[in-house]
């Protein structure tokens, strides 16, 4: 048999179960993991007397051999020996002889995949670190520019409340950090290790998973090892990470879609960050915020199905688990795209300051201030919430806004007012006499840049 599990079967594999149950088209992304840890365990099993030292040594020779010709892109991967980690071996077999056969000693595919998806997970997730501090630099660019650049403050896509153009962006910044801080605490979890534990009970040979923890770089091995060839939780954490990250991107990128167009102008992106149309000239499209809103259907597919993949299974490994692979695979290169895009877009894009102040002179955002204004002269709030709200009614009617009414058109409604009314409704007043902890007066955003500058380490 051509199989190298061959030897248990008397026909070949019917060639459309061949195509049906191999994996090698997707996670042949694992090549570099698998034989990095292949060449852990062999060098445990040299220095446990398991092999012999010059088998092991002439073992790591053709591994070393092999990922030289998978970095040079020289290795054809092939349907028929299934997996990654069948054709890697059959690939060391050509190479060194059947002594390539003695790598297997004391694991199973089992242990060998998990381990191979948790080196992945691993680096991967230290690179979307990086990337996510990237998309919070650029956030902090804008940010160091426009403190005292104000726009409107929506509740229910109505117009609340003026706020710092900045304060608005941080609220991204802490978003992402709150996702950075689940990335490296997943990190903890994703840091144990499966190998050793073989098929499912263990091996009868004496090997040593601490030394192989140790070259490997991880912290905590499973001590169970039903669990360990059989546990996804990490990945099912990375993915729901991965889709809390791209929730907070498609949010940020519905705004820079309703900023950018010609009802708001707020924003001007970049135009090397928007296409036309193929029929109206005049068409400028934010099409990369709307891709990013849209992938973060694909992050969501993604981990909806690794749950349900799992929901049903006993222990330990069974085949459905290869079923785990691809969407880990997308939902990292989405997640990666995604951010490398974000960053750069939004560094660039150009803040529309004189409309956003325009937006503000025109809305009746400061009317909780007259209340305000009318509770520190003694007017319970109520009573001052029902004044306030004549007075943007007769505004409405009159055309006018807050600033518009003149002083005798206010005392009408209440001999409380006085001349100061004014001062108290300008939009710059209205934002930094908000410097509670948090807030939007330019003092709180300063605080709050420079807490993020620290988060970043610059």
């Amino acid at each position: 048999m051509s199989k190298l599990w061959g030897g248990r079967f008397t026909k070949e594999t019917n060639k459309l179960v061949e195509e049906f149950t191999a994996s090698i088209s997707f996670d042949q992304k694992l090549a570099k993991e698998d034989i990095a840890g292949s060449l852990a365990h062999v060098q445990m099993l040299g220095e446990c007397g398991i092999i012999p030292a010059e088998d092991a040594e002439k073992i790591k020779a053709g591994l070393l051999e092999i990922k030289t010709m998978v970095d040079n892109n020289e290795v054809e991967f092939l349907v028929e020996d299934e997996d990654i980690h069948m054709n890697i071996e059959k690939l060391l077999i050509e190479k060194i002889g059947p002594v390539g056969g003695k790598l297997h000693t004391g694991r199973s595919r089992n242990d060998q995949v998990a381990t191979d998806m948790h080196l992945y997970l691993r680096t991967k997730t230290t690179e979307l670190i990086k990337l996510l501090e990237d998309v919070q630099g650029s956030l902090l660019v804008q940010a160091k520019e426009n403190i005292n650049t104000l726009i409107p403050g929506y509740t229910h896509l109505q117009r609340a409340q003026p706020v710092s153009f900045a304060h608005h962006l941080m609220a991204y910044f802490w978003m992402f950090e709150r996702d950075k801080e689940r990335l490296i605490d997943s990190l903890k979890r994703v840091n144990w290790l499966p190998l050793g534990s073989g098929a499912l009970a263990g091996t009868t040979f004496p090997i040593n998973r601490e030394r192989v923890a140790e070259i490997l770089g991880f912290e905590t091995i499973y001590p169970n090892s039903m669990d360990a060839v059989s546990d996804r939780d990490f990945i099912l954490e990375f993915l729901s990470i991965g889709s809390i990250i791209m929730t907070h991107i498609s949010r940020l990128s519905e705004e820079l879609v309703i900023w950018s167009s010609q009802e708001f102008q707020f924003v001007e992106l970049d135009d090397s960050f928007c296409t036309g149309s193929s029929i109206m000239p005049q068409k400028k499209n934010p099409d990369v915020p709307e891709l990013l809103r849209g992938k973060t259907g694909r992050t969501y597919g993604n981990l909806i199905g690794l749950l349900t993949v799992l929901k049903g299974l006993p222990l330990a490994y069974n085949k459905d688990l290869q079923e785990d692979k691809e969407g880990m695979f997308d939902t990292v290169e989405t997640l990666e795209g995604s951010l490398m895009l974000l960053a750069p877009m939004i560094e660039t894009m150009t803040v529309n300051k004189e409309i956003m102040r325009k937006a503000i002179n025109n809305d009746f955002s400061n009317a909780t201030d007259i209340a305000d204004y009318l509770v520190r002269k003694g007017l319970p709030f109520r009573d001052a919430h029902e004044v306030i709200g004549k007075i943007v009614l007769y505004a409405i009617q009159q055309q006018k806004f807050l600033l518009d009414l003149s002083f005798e058109e206010y005392q009408e409604f209440s001999s409380l007012f006085e001349e100061d009314i004014y001062e108290v409704l300008a939009p710059e007043h209205v934002v930094a006499v908000r410097n509670s902890f948090g807030g939007t007066s330019p003092e709180q955003v300063l605080k709050q840049i420079q807490l993020g500058e620290g988060k970043l380490g610059k």
